[in-house]
């Protein structure tokens, strides 16, 4: 863990750890799913490593995406605090309207944009559906299984069109994706087939390493980075079988592992 800088990069993006990451794209800084927190207990779920860079290293931030906050794994206490400190959060619409007066929710299939600092135009900002548990698993009166979760897909004029999935572990939800939104060209998918015994018989929450290969072949992504499958006990794979998964795919070449805090560029 550490405090130094992350230098500020054209188009890419880096895994703090966990389902933390930072994306530059279009002059603005992105954080997504902030989780800064020092190992240990939280709740249910137990903690075991923070971000390889902690928030005073991150420097001037733009947006903050949160695709749930209900889970600590995705938004812990200092993550909330950093959340709502930023200048925009954006999230769903049930989320939103916990996170503060500078949080804007989106529905599923509407979008927010932001100008660019560097003269592009805008970068949109779609929030796109995720299923946070097993296809048939109960849904919430708000319809949701386990609790509303947004993913992302970022784009613009000139920049990948990026994928940013949630705690999504439906194959369909990403086909329907793929099918509204053509041409991804590089993604960021939450791995580590999460499991909570309580919770649908302890089926994964998340994808499990072999739907996400799968989630990466129906995208036809040609820069899939992974997230969530470190740092918390209940993610029950790990980079390993993420590695495994993608070479018994055939799309070794796709993947792209840096070590948490070292960037990857989004440009195929």
């Amino acid at each position: 863990m550490t405090s130094e800088g992350l230098s500020r990069q054209e188009c890419a993006v880096t895994v703090l750890g966990g389902p933390t990451a930072v994306i530059d794209m279009g002059g603005l800084r992105l954080v997504s799913d902030p989780t800064f927190d020092e190992p240990g207990p939280h709740g249910y779920l137990t903690k075991t490593a923070g971000p390889a860079v902690v928030e005073s290293g991150l420097g001037p931030v733009d947006v903050v995406l949160v695709s749930h906050d209900q889970h600590p794994d995705n938004l812990d206490a200092r993550g909330r605090t950093f959340a709502e400190a930023a200048p925009l959060v954006v999230s769903g619409p049930l989320g939103a309207a916990r996170l503060g007066e500078r949080a804007v929710g989106l529905p599923p299939w509407t979008s927010h944009s932001l100008p660019r600092p560097d003269g592009g135009g805008d970068l949109t900002v779609l929030a796109v559906p995720a299923v946070h548990g097993p296809e048939d698993g109960q849904r919430d009166a708000d319809g949701n299984v386990n609790c509303e979760v947004t993913g992302f897909i970022l784009s613009g004029r000139g920049l990948p069109t990026v994928y940013l999935s949630g705690d999504n572990a439906s194959i369909r939800t990403v086909a329907e994706v793929s099918r509204r939104v053509p041409g991804i060209d590089a993604a960021l998918l939450h791995a580590g087939a999460a499991r909570v015994p309580a919770k649908f018989d302890g089926r994964p929450l998340s994808m499990d390493s072999r739907r996400t290969a799968a989630a990466a072949a129906v995208l036809d992504a040609k820069v899939v980075v992974p997230a969530h499958y470190d740092g918390w006990t209940h993610f029950s794979e790990g980079l390993e079988d993420l590695e495994v998964a993608f070479r018994e795919a055939g799309l070794s070449s796709v993947l792209r592992v840096a070590p948490h805090g070292s960037w990857v560029t989004l440009r195929p």
